[in-house]
């Protein structure tokens, strides 16, 4: 598989867009933008045109752009992007090759995180896997065989939209936990944790509870051979992981949490390099 290729990638937020020029799982340029207030349809086109016009090369391979949203994979059209109601239906892959000339590629956000990871992060080592990026929401990313799962609209692995208790999983194994339930940000809840607060390390142990039962849920459907955690919730995994684990040990069956991995990522700007690695996974 040749890195060395120009590749651009995209990652799409709800607030901005980012944009990296990859060479070698390096990103040697890089831009960013918010979005307009507005959010209209042509606004936000404009905006992502003028991300990547920032770092554009005309020896460039391919563009990649990653969405919070479900894409129909054959033809790109991007459909509903959360936080942008003027998206409902985007033909995305057709304007930026309409565009740039040059072959297009569209996924959603959290497939994104799991590619980079296996393409440029710890889940090079790893054939089967799942990738969870775990921040204001919680997305997942499924890595089987090597490859992105190719699955019709890119929504396989969305486990945060699993129902749980009274809503789904995603209120209890993101920040939106901490918000809908104490009202405070997850980062003042572990900054207080990681002082000794007593309050703060019983909420961290109740997150804690219901991420390794996402886990063990996760290993009910997908059995995969490790876990990749990334997102701006995973910085904290020291506070959580302990007994994330032994949660994640009443799994019925030993022997499978035996040959389970669980790790953190540590690769900055992972959805950016998996953008750009869509055309990679496609080849």
């Amino acid at each position: 598989m040749n890195t060395t290729q120009k590749l651009i990638g995209v990652d799409m937020g709800a607030t901005n867009v980012r944009a990296g020029l990859v060479i070698d799982g390096n990103v040697v340029a890089y831009a960013a933008n918010k979005l307009p207030v507005t959010k209209g349809y042509d606004e936000v086109l404009d905006t992502i045109f003028a991300t990547i016009d920032q770092i554009y090369q005309n020896d460039v391979i391919s563009i990649g752009i990653g969405v919070p949203s479900v894409v129909e994979r054959k033809s790109g059209v991007v459909y509903n992007v959360q936080n942008i109601p003027s998206w409902v239906e985007v033909p995305l892959k057709a304007l930026l090759e309409g565009r740039y000339g040059k072959e297009a590629q569209v996924n959603n956000d959290a497939n994104c995180f799991a590619l980079g990871e296996k393409i440029y992060g710890i889940g090079q080592s790893y054939q089967d896997f799942v990738g969870l990026a775990i921040g204001t929401g919680i997305g997942g990313g499924i890595i089987s065989n090597g490859k992105l799962l190719r699955d019709v609209n890119c929504g396989a692995g969305e486990f945060g939209e699993m129902p749980y208790r009274d809503s789904k999983f995603e209120d209890y194994c993101s920040g939106v936990f901490f918000d809908k339930f104490y009202n405070t940000h997850a980062e003042n809840i572990f900054n207080h944790a990681a002082n000794g607060d007593h309050e703060a390390l019983n909420i961290v142990d109740e997150f804690a509870f219901h991420l390794g039962t996402l886990i063990k849920t996760i290993i009910c459907a997908v059995d995969p051979e490790a876990i990749i955690i990334g997102g701006s919730i995973a910085k904290a995994a020291s506070l959580y992981n302990e007994k994330m684990q032994k949660v994640v040990n009443t799994f019925p069956y030993p022997r499978t949490i035996e040959k389970l991995t669980i790790k953190y990522s540590n690769l900055s700007e992972v959805q950016v390099l998996g953008a750009a690695a869509l055309y990679l996974d496609n080849l």
